[in-house]
Formats: structure tokens, C-alpha cells, sequence
């Protein structure tokens, strides 16, 4: 098959982002998927995906009443002056700002920061504690 290449502006990227399974889509599944199979494109109105997800890495704190779902997550970089913040969903995955989603907290941080990174350590904004602690405290429970 031919491959083209296509430029597109920052709001159609961030919709196919929106719309990317993290780490199996490309930009070009997801068009694929939306144009071509007859899959309907949700509202703009924070609609979840049709698609079910498999629960995230963050599920097993959320059941234990550990975290919520739209609790803030925060890594700080003094060196670099930057804040980074991802929100829990319900599915206890990772929702970066842009709304692209991880499983893991490690590939989301790694994706803000732009290296390999323990992503155990963002801190759980409304406890102070970070996920690594929370995550010792569930096994010993």
C-alpha cells in the first residue's frame, strides 16, 4: 500500500488523539476507523467512546476507595519549572490535558516528560501521598 503524507492543524490532532487507543492507534487507524468503517463520531460534549476500555493500572486504588475518579494527579520538575497533571478516570486510567489516555502511570508521565520515567511517583493532589504509597498501602491491606 501507498502511504501519502497529510499535514493537519493542532485541533485535528488533538481529536485524533481523542479518538487513539494509546499505544495501538495510529493517525491513520483512526481515520481509517471514523471515515471508512461507518463508525459514528461522538459529540464534543466529553462523551466517552463506544470502544470498552480494559481497566487501567489506577482501577485497583480506585476499588479500594483509595482514589476517586476526576481526582488530580501531579509531577513536578523544579529543574525544568514544569507542573505536570493528569486526571483519573472512571476506568482508572490516566487523562492527560490534550485528552489522550494511559493504562499505565508510568506511559503517561512518559509522555509529558519526554523520557522513560516511574510514573508511581505523580502525587495524588487531594491526599499529598504519591501513587507509589497508596499502592504499598492496598497490597498491605
Amino acid at each position: 500500500m501507498t502511504h501519502r503524507t497529510i499535514e493537519v492543524d493542532e485541533e485535528v490532532f488533538a481529536f485524533l488523539q481523542q479518538h487513539c487507543e494509546p499505544l495501538i492507534d495510529t493517525p491513520n487507524d483512526v481515520l481509517r476507523r471514523l471515515l471508512l468503517s461507518g463508525e459514528s463520531i461522538e459529540p464534543q460534549d466529553g462523551a466517552t467512546r463506544p470502544r470498552r476500555q480494559r481497566p487501567g493500572a489506577l482501577r485497583p486504588l480506585l476499588d479500594a476507595g483509595l482514589i476517586t475518579a476526576g481526582d488530580s494527579l501531579r509531577h513536578e520538575q523544579p529543574r525544568r519549572r514544569m507542573v505536570h497533571e493528569v486526571t483519573v478516570t472512571s476506568g482508572g486510567w490516566l487523562k492527560l490535558p490534550d485528552g489522550c489516555q494511559f493504562a499505565t502511570p508510568s506511559r503517561a508521565l512518559a509522555e509529558q516528560t519526554g523520557t522513560t520515567i516511574n510514573g508511581w511517583i505523580y502525587v495524588h493532589v487531594a491526599s499529598g501521598r504519591p501513587l507509589h504509597e497508596l499502592r504499598d498501602q492496598l497490597e498491605r491491606d
